[in-house]
């Protein structure tokens, strides 16, 4: 394989990991935002799905983010009826965020993200050498 298309490949996953951790750190951020009021809904966690893109310039299929959607998955419920947000019955929805699980899908990207970059210095490093071997 060409070392220029690994660095490209290399880079088009970065790129989508980025947007992973992007998504995952608003999520966290805005794990405790509650409505205002009952008929408001609180904040609904997103996920990324990724696309493998035909990038027809390298001949080769590369990684994409795709489409950021929101989680349909229930609100949690707790009592708090001094709550703005409670309803008749004094419960307060809550965002469907679950912070262990938003852990693990960042330390999931970090990790395919550092094999990105990994595979980016190594390949870095061959060119390097291989110009140094030209001189």
């Amino acid at each position: 394989m060409d070392l220029d298309k690994a660095l490209a490949i290399s880079a088009a996953g970065m790129t989508a990991q980025t947007t992973r951790l992007r998504v995952i750190a608003e999520n966290l951020a805005n794990q405790d935002s509650t409505g205002s009021d009952p008929k408001i809904e609180p904040y609904r966690r997103k996920t990324v799905s990724f696309t493998s893109v035909a990038d027809r310039a390298l001949g080769a299929q590369t990684v994409q983010a795709g489409r950021i959607a929101r989680d349909q998955t229930e609100f949690p419920r707790r009592y708090d009826p001094s709550h703005p947000a409670a309803d008749a019955s004094g419960y307060v929805r809550l965002p469907n965020v679950n912070s262990f699980v938003e852990l693990m899908d960042m330390r999931d990207a970090q990790h395919s993200y550092s094999a990105n970059l990994s595979v980016m210095q190594t390949s870095r490093a061959m060119l390097s050498r291989t110009i140094d071997l030209l001189k």
